[in-house]
């Protein structure tokens, strides 16, 4: 179901961008103010958003962040909690319901913990509740190498592989609903998109300010690029957010 609506509202919109809402200030209510302006102004060329822990901590996911899901869905758009979760099974699957309480239609997971008595209960309760699981396979960050990258024994194939392939089989294996890999590394997006094929489409964060080249990532296979501090710290974020729309739609030949 949650593929379903991503696909529905990037039809909606005309778009492919989702809007990383990282929004600081050491106001609170200054803070719940600004992300809500700026969705407000930017949904018309946005098909998700995601939220982060920058708006859960100082907001509360029960007040401040809720009020922003609530407006978000208001205008249609599918919304994403990136929460990375990475404990024990039993802890991992009061998480998940926590997010799916508050409204958010999806969570990203972290392949490191494992399938059972890790995930399972994760992918299991969003199954129950039509709710999505997006896996993390490949950071944005320079120094994603040292865990993402590294070269680990996998038993199950008797030999060494890269971790992020083992992660993007198991992404294809669980029935993820994404999996994530940084814009800012398109030989490993392409890698990836090698093993999910449109089976699991790619979610790449990285674009703008960590340097992520977007027609790069699209050429090698990410279905959805995630942008944040180039839409939210600009004058215009309207503008911002509609310059992107309209720069992936010309890489993918189609118009918005």
């Amino acid at each position: 179901m949650f593929r379903s609506r991503m696909e529905a509202s990037a039809k909606k919109t005309g778009s492919n961008i989702i809007l990383n809402l990282d929004v600081i200030h050491e106001d609170r209510g200054v803070l719940l103010r600004n992300a809500l302006e700026v969705l407000d102004q930017t949904h018309k060329y946005i098909c998700a958003v995601k939220v982060n822990r920058h708006l859960v901590l100082p907001l509360g996911l029960f007040d401040g962040v809720e009020k922003i899901l609530d407006r978000a869905g208001e205008l249609g758009l599918p919304k994403i909690m990136d929460c990375k979760i990475n404990d024990i099974g039993n802890t991992n699957r009061v998480i998940a319901r926590s997010y799916f309480q508050a409204g958010f239609d999806a969570v990203i997971v972290n392949p490191f913990v494992g399938w059972e008595d890790g995930l399972q209960p994760v992918f299991e309760l969003a199954n129950e509740l039509d709710r999505g699981v997006i896996a993390l396979v490949y950071m944005s960050h320079k120094g994603a190498w040292e865990g993402y990258g590294q070269t680990v024994h996998d038993p199950s194939k008797r030999q060494s592989r890269l971790q992020y392939l083992v992660f993007a089989e198991k992404a294809l294996s669980w029935g993820a609903d994404g999996a994530v890999v940084g814009a800012t590394y398109p030989e490993k997006i392409r890698e990836v998109y090698g093993v999910l094929g449109d089976s699991v489409p790619i979610y790449s964060p990285g674009i703008g300010a960590q340097g992520g080249d977007m027609e790069a990532a699209l050429k090698a296979g990410s279905r959805y690029l995630l942008i944040g501090r180039s839409i939210i710290q600009s004058s215009k974020p309207d503008e911002a957010a509609k310059r992107a729309r309209d720069k992936a739609n010309r890489f993918l030949g189609r118009q918005p």
